[in-house]
């Protein structure tokens, strides 16, 4: 964790225990959330549909970490009232676990789309394409926590460029889908489906992308979102 947040530095040692605890429930539900696109990812690919029934139903816990951290955070702003860097570790946490609850979001997808896949009788080859595009999302997912768990401003803006080829892939992808439709019309109801898998996972890395935000915000105090890569280098230097 970046020194300048002084989060051990409280006259009471409960409120920093108090901020460590709702930080470690951040990271848990993190963990959560990334097994959960790893599990719907492989649940696709493998047609799985028990893994796939798994990564649905756990979207209810995801929902209640969210609820759960959330409180906490209500709970902490009305009794501690706190200011600088605590009031930002606190508005980036509660914004941290509304993206980590959306991420939860687009797993469920991938994980309707494989039992939907299972009972339709489609075949795992048939969604070979985001195979790739999904294990870049699950690499930049997990670099996006460490980054989180460690408040590494320069992995975070590292890993907010990598969210540049993610689109690039994911338009590309969907261009040889449409070519596909086009070509085959038979193919039409797979490709839609790859397409629908592909946007959620596409969404994931916006997602991680935004957390890699907050932790610029939570570190050097500036608020990142809509500005460009070069206007975020410029405003941490100082």
């Amino acid at each position: 964790m970046d020194n300048n947040l002084h989060l051990s530095q409280h006259i009471s040692k409960r409120f920093n225990q108090e901020l460590e605890e709702v930080r470690s429930q951040v990271l848990k539900m993190g963990g959560l959330v990334e097994q959960q696109v790893s599990d719907g990812l492989l649940a696709l690919l493998e047609v799985d549909p028990e893994l796939a029934k798994q990564v649905v139903d756990k979207d209810t816990l995801v929902n209640k970490m969210e609820v759960e951290i959330d409180e906490t955070c209500t709970e902490i702003l009305a009794r501690r009232q706190p200011a600088a860097s605590d009031l930002r570790l606190m508005v980036s946490i509660i914004k941290t676990i509304t993206d980590l609850e959306r991420i939860g979001d687009e797993a469920e997808k991938l994980g309707k789309n494989a039992i939907k896949l299972s009972q339709e009788g489609g075949s795992g080859k048939q969604f070979s394409e985001l195979a790739h595009l999904g294990e870049n999302v699950k690499k930049m997912l997990a670099r996006a926590l460490t980054a989180y768990a460690r408040m590494d401003v320069e992995e975070a803006i590292d890993i907010i460029q990598s969210d540049q080829a993610i689109n690039q892939e994911f338009d590309n992808l969907s261009r040889i889908l449409l070519l596909k439709m086009m070509e085959d019309p038979r193919e039409i109801k797979f490709a839609l489906r790859i397409s629908w898998c592909a946007r959620a996972l596409e969404r994931v890395g916006d997602h991680a992308k935004n957390i890699c935000e907050y932790i610029v915000y939570l570190v050097k105090g500036r608020d990142v979102r809509h500005t460009s890569l070069d206007d975020i280098r410029e405003q941490i230097k100082d």
